[in-house]
C-alpha cells in the first residue's frame, strides 16, 4: 500500500551509449523504458573471488587469500499485457528492450562495436540502480491475438554492472592497475609473487616499485602487498634488462 503524502513510483530502464573508452562514464540516453506494471520481485547478487594455496602436508585448509570484488548483477522480470486494447504495444516493449542487446549504431560507425549500457531505475533505490549491460535476455509469449500478434508477455532481464574506474585511479593505493592485495606470509618472496602472478621471477621489481619497497628482503609477515593486475611488456624488460 502506498504510504499518504507518496506517489506511485515507475520503474524504468534506461538505455544508453556505450563508453567511448575505457573508464568513461556511459553516453548520451539512447531510450527510455517505462514499465507498464513494477516488478513484483527483484534478485540482486554480488561475488567475491578467493584464493587458496593447498598443501599436501597441511592438516588444516589453506588461509584464503581475496582476489577481488566481483560486479553486481540484478535479475528482473518484466510483465507486459496488451489485452485491453490487442494492439501491438507487447512487440513494442520487447524490441525498445532488445535494442540493449546489439551494437549501436553511433558504436559502428566509430568502428568500435558495442551494445548499450543501461540503468535499472524505480523511485529512490539505491542497491539495484547501477550502470551495466545486459547480459541476458528472453521473452515468454502467453498469450496471441487471433492474428498471432502477442498480447502477453514475461521479459526475463539480467543486468551485469560495468565499472567507470579509469585504470590506475584507485582510490586506496595509488599504484598502477592494482586489482588486489596479496598477505605476506612465512618464506614469501617478491620473486616467488612475480613468478605466481606474471609467469617471470624478474619482474619482482613491478610488485616492489607498486609498493615503494626498497629492500625486497624485507617482507614483513601479516602485511600487505598491492598487486599491479598487469604487467606490460615495457616494464618486465625494465625489471629485468639482461634479458635482453
Amino acid at each position: 500500500m502506498t504510504q499518504p503524502g507518496k506517489s506511485l513510483a515507475r520503474a524504468q530502464l534506461l538505455i544508453m551509449e556505450p563508453p567511448p573508452k575505457v573508464g568513461a562514464k556511459p553516453g548520451a540516453r539512447i531510450a527510455r523504458v517505462q514499465f507498464q506494471f513494477n516488478p513484483n520481485k527483484l534478485a540482486l547478487t554480488k561475488s567475491t573471488e578467493w584464493r587458496r594455496q593447498p598443501s599436501r602436508m597441511a592438516a588444516e585448509s589453506a588461509t584464503p587469500e581475496f582476489v577481488g570484488s566481483g560486479p553486481r548483477s540484478l535479475s528482473l522480470e518484466v510483465f507486459l499485457d496488451a489485452t485491453a486494447d490487442h494492439k501491438d504495444s507487447v512487440e513494442k516493449k520487447v524490441e525498445q528492450l532488445m535494442k540493449a542487446c546489439v551494437p549501436t549504431p553511433k558504436s559502428l560507425r566509430a568502428k568500435k562495436p558495442a551494445s548499450p549500457w543501461v540503468r535499472f531505475e524505480w523511485g529512490t533505490a539505491r542497491t539495484t540502480s547501477f550502470d551495466g549491460v545486459l547480459s541476458s535476455f528472453s521473452v515468454d509469449y502467453s498469450l496471441f491475438d487471433v492474428d498471432g500478434m502477442p498480447l502477453r508477455a514475461v521479459c526475463s532481464l539480467a543486468i551485469e554492472e560495468a565499472s567507470v574506474d579509469a585504470p590506475g585511479q584507485n582510490p586506496t593505493s595509488g599504484a598502477r592497475d592494482a586489482t588486489r592485495t596479496h598477505r605476506v606470509v612465512v618464506g614469501d618472496s617478491l620473486a616467488q609473487l612475480a613468478w605466481r602472478e606474471y609467469g617471470d621471477a624478474t619482474a619482482w621489481r613491478i610488485v616492489a616499485e607498486a609498493n615503494g619497497i626498497d629492500d625486497p628482503l624485507d617482507l614483513p609477515p601479516g602485511s600487505e602487498l598491492l598487486v599491479p593486475a598487469a604487467a606490460p611488456a615495457e616494464d618486465l624488460l625494465e625489471a629485468a634488462p639482461w634479458a635482453m
